[in-house]
């Protein structure tokens, strides 16, 4: 049930602490230790030993914590702006957010408004000096520890890239990835590659070009059907013009050229022609404009001979 429970009033103490409960399953098979009931149970009894007083209970269902766009997650976050309540209380920190680094960077935020973090099964308490002091050098240690892989992973990125290797497994349209990670050009779509380019720049419009793909029953290579972006994704990849560019490793490889460079910089001046002003831009034709005139009006006409126009208040806004 995905819905805020007003759980009690001011307990009319100068020490009250008004708290947030938040529970979430990830489906709703989920039972025993991690059902929703069980983790608001074992939250109201933690306010009993803390002395809190409940004031609202957020409860996500079949959410992924993975999102944080989970619907009453984002109540609660709402509230906590509002300085609704002081505390957010969860049974563990996976139920709150998808990992400890995103658990910090809304801690963050929370400080701001005054509201701090409490698990019941782990050493999370932002809600004390010594707490917060703990959460911070939890913090600092997944930090580090971020910067590390980072690290790591930038090492083996640019590794992969000095010897021209593509970096996951899915190559742009027109390879193919051999088993050493290198590319190899495939006959048959780098041969899609050439007509994408070659229609461009005689259709000059990507929904053209995407139109015509889909009437040919052409595919994207993750097997989808086109549509602009797609297209304009082809005709910005330097790849084709044997470009290669990973992490910081940016070098020419003859082997990976699909498109000539005239090719590639023709379509290149067409995409950008309205963003350079030097180049004039192409007027509408006057038989064209009058053809859009005259379906406006034509339009505007049987709008008011079916009888569904009226007159309105000017001063009343939708």
């Amino acid at each position: 049930m995905n819905e805020a429970l007003s759980e009690s009033q001011d307990s009319g103490v100068d020490d009250y602490v008004a708290v947030a409960i938040y529970a979430r399953t990830s489906s709703k098979s989920q039972q025993f230790g991690y059902s929703l009931n069980e983790q608001v149970r074992q939250c109201l009894k933690q306010c009993e030993v803390q002395n809190w007083t409940v004031r609202f209970i957020y409860r996500d269902e079949a959410e992924s914590g993975k999102d944080i766009e989970r619907p009453m997650f984002q109540k609660m976050m709402a509230g906590a702006e509002r300085r609704w309540f002081d505390v957010i209380l969860f049974w563990k920190l996976d139920r709150f957010s998808r990992s400890l680094m995103h658990a910090v960077q809304l801690e963050s935020g929370l400080r701001e408004y005054g509201v701090g973090l409490f698990s019941v099964t782990e050493q999370i308490d932002t809600t004390t000096a010594a707490g917060r002091f703990n959460f911070r050098n939890i913090a600092s240690a997944a930090e580090f520890e971020r910067d590390m892989i980072q690290q790591r992973t930038q090492m083996g990125l640019r590794a992969l890239a000095m010897d021209h290797k593509w970096p996951n497994d899915r190559p742009p349209l027109g390879y193919t990835k051999l088993p050493d990670e290198r590319l190899s050009i495939d006959s048959e779509a780098s041969d899609l590659v050439r007509a994408i380019f070659e229609s461009y720049i005689e259709e000059r419009s990507m929904p053209r070009v995407a139109r015509k793909l889909n009437e040919n029953r052409s595919l994207t290579s993750q097997g989808n059907k086109w549509c602009p972006r797609a297209v304009g994704d082809i005709l910005r990849n330097e790849l084709y013009t044997g470009q290669y560019s990973v992490g910081d490793v940016s070098e020419y490889v003859s082997e990976y050229r699909i498109i000539p460079d005239d090719v590639f910089v023709r379509a290149t001046e067409i995409r950008m022609r309205f963003q350079n002003r030097s180049v004039p831009q192409r007027q509408m034709e006057p038989s064209r404009k009058e053809r859009i005139v005259r379906d406006v009006m034509d339009t505007y006409v049987e709008f008011l001979k079916s009888g569904q126009a009226s007159l309105t208040d000017p001063k009343k806004t939708i």
